[in-house]
C-alpha cells in the first residue's frame, strides 16, 4: 500500500473537553464522521501517529540489532585490545581479535534475527483485530495496531478496549476497568456528554486501553493510540522496570557465578605472569584472553536459539508462543490449573433437560430460558448457544415478533446471574432471570407449581434442592430460571435491585461429555510430576463427577466459600492438597494461583474466558486458546490452536528439552573454561613463557563455542524430562568445581608429555601448539561423555548437527598447525609421538570423566 504524499499533523484532544461534547461534536473535533475515516486518511494518520503499540512491543531494526551485538562489555573490551595492538604494531594479533569479535557477533546476530522473525510470524497468527467502520462498506476486521485517532470501532462483550475511545452509541455497556482503577465490579458506560470532574477514569463516556467489555455493545470513536494513551504512558514508564521471570533470574544468577570466577582468575593470571615474566603488556593481553575464555559471551545467543527452536517445535503442535521465555517456564511448571469446560470436556454442551421445581419436563421453563438467551446482548456462552439451538422453541414462541426488549441487567461474577426485561405482546413487562441455582434461590420469594406461585416455606429449600442434587450427581450442569412481572413505575431497567421477590420457575440442565484425550493427557502430566488442579465456576458435584471420569483425584476439594474463609498461608497449604476447586469467581482463581506460588510452586493456568484475564496474568505461564476471548489471548503467554491438555503435556516436554540443552552448554563451557584457567595459573608460575598465546586462547574459545551452538538440536535423556527443572546454582557450582579440576589434571598430563617427552622446554611454539590442540579436542569431545547422565550409547546418541559440529571443530584443530595461517597464529606442526600421547590422554580423560559423572549422579542426583 502506498504511503500518503504529504504528512498529516498529529491530532491531540484533551479528554476532559471531549467528555463534555455530544457525539457529533466529538466526531467533528477528531475530523471524522459517523461512517468512519476513508482508507487514505486512515493511512495518513497512521504515518503521523505510528502503530497502536505500547512500550516494549517495538520491533528491533535489523541494523540496530546487529550493532547491538558489539555493544556488550566483552566485545567492546576485545575491540579496545585490538585497537591497542594495532597502535603498538601488533597487526596480526589485532586482525585475529577483530575477526573473532566480528564472527562471534555475526553468528549471534544471524541466530537472534532468525529467532525474532520466527517469533513475529508466530505472534502474527494470533494477532488481535478490531471491527472498524469505513465509508461505503460494512465494518471490516483490522489489526489493532493499525488503529488511528478518528477511527470508529465496534465493540461487544469480550472485546478489549483497543485504544482511548469516546463512546458514541452504547447499549447496556459495562466495562471492566480493574486493571487501571482496581474496581472489582464492571463500570457502566454511556454515550451522552458527562461533566469532566474527578479522574479521567471516572468519565462515563470514555474507555481506556487495557480495559475490556464485559457485556453490551457500542460504537466508539478512537481518541488516542499507543504511547499517547494513559495505559501507554504507564507502560512506557515501566518499560525498563518489568519484572523478570524465574528463568531470567536464574540466568542472571548463573552469569553472576561465572563472572565471579572470571573476576578472581583474570587478575591472578595478570599478576603471576607479570611477576614471573616481566612483560606487563603481554601479561595484560593474556589475562584479558583468559577473562574472555571464562566469560559466558555466547550464552545470550545459546539461550535465544534454544528458546526459538522450542517455539518452532511448539508451533508444529499448534501452540503459538507470544513470549519466548514462556517456552522454558512451561517446562518448569509443577502445577497446572485449568478450567473444566472445553479442557476436560468436549466443549459441546447439549440441553438435556428442562424441568419444573418437581423434576417434571416443562416447556415453559425452556421458553423462558430461550427468551433470556435470545435477547441478551452480553457475551453468549456455550449454555446460551445450546438453548438457542432449540429451533422448535423459536418457531413456536415467535421470539423476534411480538416481544420487545425493554432492559437488561448484565451478568457479573459476583451476582452470578443475568436478567432481561421484555415487553410482552400485550404490553406488560416481564423480568426473566437465569443463573447459578444458589444465587437464584436467594432472590426468590416463591416457586411456581402447576401454574401457581407457591410461597417459600420452611423446608422448601431442601426439597427443591433435591432435584438439583440429583442432576448434579449425574454430571449435569444446572441453571435456574426465575421471573416476575414488573410494575409500570419501575423505570430504571438496568438496576440489579429489580432482581428480588422472584418466582422460581424451574431448571435447565446441560451435559458436556468428557474428552477422550483428557484422561491420557492428565496421566502424561502426572507422570511428568505436574499436578493438575481444576479451577471452575461450576457446581462442586458436577466438577467432581467430570474430574472422576478423566482421572483427576477429587478426594480433597474446595469451593469458593471455603476459599474465602482461609487466610493466604492456610489457603496455600490446603491448595497443595486439593485438586478440585468449584464455584470460584475470577478473584478467587487468581488468589489460589498466587497462594500456590507462595508455596514455592511454578504455576501454569489454562483459561479462555473474559473472567480468566487476571488469573492468566498472575500465573507463571498463562495459556489461552485461539477461540478464546480477546482479553484472554492478550493476557496469555501461549496460545493453543485447539483447547487440549495434550498440547500442554507436549509443551512441558519441549520446555524441559530446551532447558536441558541450555544447562548442558552452561555446565560444559563453565567447567571446561574453569579447568583451562586452573591450568593457566600453574603454568604461569612454572613456565618461562606463556602456555598459550592470547590469540590462541581467543581462537580456541571461539571454535569451541561454535561447536556448542549445535547443542540446541541435541536429544535430552528421558530421565531428565521426568520432572520439572529450574536453575540450581549450587548444583552448577558443584559441577564446575568437580569437572574443572579433572580437565586441568589432563592438561597437566599434556604439559608433562610436551615438556619431558617431546622437549618443548626450549620450543614455546611447540608447547603452545600442543596445548592448543589438546585443549580444543578434549573439551569438544568430552561433551559427548557428559551431555548424558548415562553411559554414552547408540540409545542416547547425540543429534547429527552436534556430531557434525564436533567433527568440524576437531578437524579444524588438527589442520591449523599445518595450515598456511599457522605461523601467524604462533602454531607449529607437532611430531608424530605427540599424537600417540594425545590419543592416550583423551581416552583416559573420557574414562575418568565417565566414572566421576556416574558417582555424581548416584551421590547428588545430578543428571
Amino acid at each position: 500500500m502506498k504511503q500518503p504524499p504529504a504528512a498529516t499533523p498529529r491530532i491531540q484532544i484533551e479528554l476532559p473537553a471531549l467528555a463534555t461534547l455530544d457525539a457529533d461534536a466529538a466526531l467533528h473535533a477528531l475530523g471524522s464522521g459517523q461512517a468512519g475515516l476513508p482508507a487514505a486518511e486512515a493511512l495518513a494518520r497512521l504515518s503521523a501517529h505510528g502503530p497502536n503499540r505500547i512500550a516494549g512491543e517495538r520491533r528491533r531494526h535489523p541494523v540496530l540489532a546487529f550493532f547491538r551485538q558489539f555493544a556488550r562489555p566483552l566485545p567492546l573490551l576485545l575491540l579496545a585490545l585490538a585497537a591497542f595492538d594495532l597502535v603498538t604494531g601488533q597487526r596480526i594479533s589485532a586482525i585475529v581479535i577483530g575477526a573473532i569479535v566480528f564472527l562471534s557477533s555475526v553468528l549471534g546476530f544471524v541466530q537472534e534475527y532468525r529467532s525474532d522473525r520466527a517469533v513475529e510470524r508466530l505472534r502474527a497468527m494470533v494477532r488481535t483485530t478490531v471491527r472498524v467502520l469505513r465509508p461505503g462498506s460494512e465494518a471490516i476486521e483490522q489489526p489493532l495496531e493499525d488503529l488511528v485517532p478518528g477511527d470508529i470501532v465496534l465493540l461487544a462483550a469480550g472485546d478489549p478496549v483497543p485504544a482511548e475511545i469516546r463512546f458514541l452509541d452504547a447499549v447496556d455497556l459495562f466495562v471492566d476497568q480493574s486493571s487501571l482503577t482496581g474496581e472489582s465490579l464492571p463500570v457502566e458506560k454511556v454515550d451522552s456528554p458527562v461533566p469532566a470532574t474527578g479522574p479521567a477514569t471516572g468519565y462515563g463516556n470514555i474507555g481506556f486501553m487495557g480495559t475490556h467489555v464485559t457485556s453490551g455493545s457500542a460504537h466508539a470513536l478512537v481518541v488516542a493510540t499507543g504511547a499517547a494513551t494513559s495505559f501507554g504512558a504507564v507502560a512506557a514508564a515501566l518499560a525498563n522496570q518489568r519484572e523478570t521471570s524465574s528463568f531470567d533470574r536464574g540466568i542472571d544468577r548463573v552469569v553472576a557465578l561465572l563472572l565471579r570466577f572470571m573476576l578472581v582468575m583474570a587478575p591472578l593470571v595478570l599478576l603471576l605472569n607479570w611477576a614471573s615474566k616481566g612483560d606487563w603488556h603481554e601479561a595484560m593481553l593474556f589475562a584479558t584472553a583468559v577473562a574472555v575464555g571464562l566469560a559466558p559471551e555466547m550464552l545470550p545467543m545459546i539461550v535465544t536459539v534454544n528458546l526459538a527452536r522450542g517455539a518452532l517445535s511448539l508451533a508444529k503442535r499448534d501452540v503459538i508462543v507470544k513470549r519466548l521465555g514462556a517456552v522454558q517456564t512451561l517446562g518448569a511448571i509443577d502445577v497446572l490449573c485449568t478450567d473444566k469446560t472445553g479442557t476436560l470436556t468436549q466443549d459441546r454442551v447439549v440441553l438435556e433437560k428442562h424441568l419444573d421445581i418437581d423434576g417434571r419436563d416443562s416447556e415453559t421453563v425452556v421458553d423462558y430460558a430461550y427468551l433470556n438467551s435470545y435477547y441478551q446482548t452480553g457475551l453468549r456462552n456455550l449454555l446460551d448457544n445450546a438453548v438457542l439451538q432449540y429451533a422448535h422453541v423459536h418457531a413456536r414462541l415467535d421470539a423476534d415478533r411480538g416481544w420487545r426488549k425493554a432492559g437488561e441487567i448484565p451478568f457479573d461474577f459476583q451476582r452470578r446471574r443475568m436478567s432481561v426485561i421484555l415487553a410482552r405482546p400485550d404490553g406488560r413487562r416481564l423480568l426473566i432471570c437465569k443463573g447459578a441455582v444458589e444465587e437464584i434461590m436467594r432472590i426468590c420469594a416463591s416457586a411456581e407449581r402447576d401454574g401457581k406461585a407457591v410461597p417459600f416455606a420452611t423446608g422448601h429449600a431442601n426439597e427443591l434442592g433435591s432435584v438439583v442434587r440429583g442432576l448434579n450427581a449425574d454430571g449435569l450442569r444446572v441453571i435456574a430460571i426465575a421471573y416476575r412481572d414488573l410494575d409500570d413505575g419501575e423505570a430504571r431497567l438496568t438496576d440489579p435491585a429489580l432482581e428480588q421477590r422472584l418466582i422460581l420457575l424451574g431448571y435447565i440442565a446441560f451435559f458436556d461429555p468428557p474428552k477422550d484425550s483428557a484422561a491420557t493427557a492428565i496421566d502424561a502430566l502426572t507422570r511428568a510430576a505436574v499436578a493438575v488442579k481444576v479451577l471452575s465456576g461450576d457446581n462442586l458435584a458436577v466438577c467432581r463427577h467430570v474430574c472422576g471420569m478423566v482421572g483427576v483425584t477429587a478426594v480433597t476439594s474446595m469451593d469458593g466459600a471455603q476459599v474465602d474463609r482461609l487466610d493466604d498461608d492456610e489457603l496455600g497449604r490446603q491448595a497443595l492438597r486439593a485438586n478440585v476447586f468449584a464455584k470460584l469467581d475470577p478473584a478467587q482463581k487468581t488468589r489460589v494461583i498466587r497462594c500456590l506460588q507462595r508455596q514455592g510452586r511454578v504455576v501454569g493456568f489454562l483459561g479462555d474466558g473474559v473472567n480468566d484475564g487476571p488469573a492468566l496474568k498472575a500465573a507463571d505461564v498463562g495459556i489461552s486458546v485461539d477461540t478464546g476471548a480477546d482479553i484472554a489471548k492478550e493476557s496469555a503467554d501461549l496460545i493453543l490452536m485447539e483447547k487440549s491438555l495434550t498440547a500442554v503435556a507436549d509443551g512441558v516436554v519441549v520446555g524441559r528439552t530446551v532447558f536441558g540443552n541450555i544447562v548442558k552448554y552452561v555446565r560444559m563451557s563453565a567447567s571446561s573454561n574453569f579447568g583451562n584457567m586452573l591450568s593457566v595459573l600453574g603454568t604461569s608460575v612454572l613456565l618461562p613463557f606463556l602456555p598459550m598465546a592470547p590469540v590462541q586462547v581467543l581462537l580456541n574459545n571461539l571454535l569451541y563455542d561454535c561447536s556448542q551452538t549445535a547443542l540446541t538440536t541435541d536429544r535430552v535423556d528421558p530421565g531428565y524430562l521426568a520432572r520439572p527443572r529450574r536453575w540450581e546454582v549450587a548444583s552448577l557450582r558443584r559441577y564446575v568445581l568437580c569437572f574443572g579440576p579433572i580437565s586441568s589434571l589432563f592438561d597437566y598430563a599434556t604439559f608433562g608429555l610436551l615438556w619431558f617427552v617431546l622437549g618443548a622446554a626450549h620450543d614455546p611454539a611447540l608447547f603452545q601448539t600442543g596445548w592448543f590442540v589438546e585443549s580444543l579436542l578434549s573439551q569438544t569431545l568430552i561433551v559427548h561423555v557428559i551431555r548424558t547422565s548415562a553411559m554414552p550409547t547408540l540409545v542416547n546418541r547425540p543429534s547429527m548437527p552436534l556430531l557434525a559440529a564436533s567433527a568440524l571443530v576437531c578437524a579444524a584443530g588438527l589442520w591449523l598447525p599445518f595450515s598456511p595461517v599457522a605461523s601467524a597464529l604462533g602454531l607449529t606442526p607437532p611430531p608424530h609421538a605427540y599424537w600417540w600421547g594425545l590419543g592416550g590422554i583423551l581416552a583416559a580423560y573420557a574414562a575418568v570423566t565417565q566414572g566421576i559423572k556416574a558417582w555424581l549422579t548416584r551421590r547428588f542426583g545430578i543428571d
